[in-house]
């Protein structure tokens, strides 16, 4: 962990005594108060919910300006990395904190092909889910599931990293194939040892006994930056859960597993589902009304929300979903791919962007907006995107759980609360 620049003391004032907590800043110049010893010297805590104003710990993974619309992995700007690099180049670069060289990357495609193949008797488990079951239940059954059959990879020695972070990334990208196969009746297409990480997702996905499918390269390129846009987004919620879980010393899977589950959920990475889904409704109940849309958006008595605009973090635009829509307006002209629904997500952009109601709220489209439309073109089904979105993710939540692991400050996840429910009471 690199040094701080300690910037001296903030003075706090309560009840007749002061304290001082020390300030300091990170490379980005990111200032924040220490306060540690808060409740110790004074008894309090600070209350904050969904804690945004606090600093969980020190990072060197992701740096986010939300201001600004920044976004960098290791230093490299995410538009750079989406656009020169593979995905398995930007997750050797998130776990190790430089991009591979020639041999490097041999050596780390070497690991990713050979460790590809799931146990035989997991294989076993896809049998006894329900056609119907949503594959991110399966990919997380599968993933705690796979400390089971690779005990040996709990151990959290650095020697070991790539095979542990080849296996990871192979494995539940061959889960996440094999639970959509079952989900449509399917036969299991196996890894191929000729093939690229991306190639071989997309040929497990969707080769058959009859087809002689081949991947598309323009699929497999748009792949690459898709998930390489998802990677990591420093302290988010599932990132957050993983660690989290990690900090109680709970081994890498069970960690990723709860990772999984929390991006599950609409408000983290489900929302490209839901931006689909938002889209098909406005296109057949509202006709396409963009107007009518965009004023349910703003009346606070209707519950309607629009799906894919806004973040917690950034108050411009979206770093990547700039990097998204250039990338899906590409790939539907490249696969000659015409989707009324593309039409209908460029105008309902259009007027959010002009609206004085959503810039002076800094709401702007995300990366959710864009990216299901072209998971869409590519041939995956609606329910597969959150999927998508945990492929590229784990690589992240590996980094930053390898720094959770190694951080001197590190301490077991207890967050403290302010009491409002009944005193004391006696049973009459």
């Amino acid at each position: 962990m690199s040094e701080v620049n300690k910037l001296g003391k903030a003075t706090l004032k309560f009840d007749g005594k002061t304290i001082e907590l020390p300030v300091f800043e990170g490379s980005e110049h990111e200032k924040a108060i220490d306060i540690r010893r808060l409740r110790k010297e004074t008894g309090l805590i600070t209350y904050d919910p969904g804690f945004v104003n606090t600093g969980s710990c020190q990072s060197e993974i992701t740096y986010i300006d939300g201001e600004k619309g920044i976004l960098r992995y290791r230093g490299y700007d995410i538009n750079d990395l989406a656009e020169k690099c593979e995905f398995v180049e930007v997750a050797y670069l998130l776990v190790h904190g430089k991009l591979p060289g020639k041999k490097q990357h041999q050596i780390f495609s070497t690991h990713l092909n050979s460790h590809s193949m799931l146990h035989e008797d997991m294989r076993h488990f896809f049998d006894n889910y329900p056609d119907h079951a949503h594959p991110m239940a399966t990919l997380s059954a599968m993933a705690v599931s796979l400390s089971s059959f690779y005990p040996e990879l709990e151990t959290s020695k650095k020697e070991n990293i790539d095979i542990r972070v080849t296996r990871l990334l192979s494995k539940m990208r061959a889960a996440a194939a094999f639970s959509y196969k079952k989900s449509i009746g399917h036969p299991i297409v196996q890894p191929r040892h000729d093939l690229s990480y991306c190639e071989n997702f997309l040929n497990m996905m969707f080769r058959t006994p009859v087809n002689g499918y081949e991947p598309d390269p323009v699929c497999v390129r748009a792949l690459n930056k898709l998930l390489i846009l998802h990677a990591d987004h420093e302290q988010n919620c599932s990132a957050s859960v993983v660690k989290m879980v990690g900090s109680s010393d709970a081994n890498l899977y069970a960690s990723i597993s709860a990772g999984i589950c929390a991006l599950w959920g609409p408000l983290h990475g489900g929302a490209n589902q839901h931006v689909i889904e938002m889209l098909e409704r406005i296109l057949k109940k509202d006709r396409g009304n963009v107007k009518k849309v965009i004023e349910r958006a703003k009346d606070k008595n209707d519950s309607f929300r629009l799906m894919g605009v806004g973040h917690r973090v950034y108050k411009s635009y979206d770093p990547r979903a700039k990097v998204a829509k250039q990338m899906c307006t590409d790939v539907l002209d490249q696969m000659g791919v015409k989707d009324p629904l593309v039409d209908l997500a460029q105008e309902l952009e259009e007027a959010v962007l002009a609206d004085d109601y959503f810039k002076s709220r800094s709401l702007y489209p995300n990366i959710d907006f864009y990216t299901g439309l072209t998971y869409r073109a590519m041939g995956i089904p609606t329910n597969m995107f959150t999927v998508m979105f945990a492929i590229g993710r784990i690589p992240g939540w590996i980094a930053q759980w390898l720094e959770m692991k190694e951080d001197p400050d590190g301490r077991i996840g207890r967050p403290r609360q302010v009491y409002t429910g009944p005193t004391k009471r006696k049973v009459s």
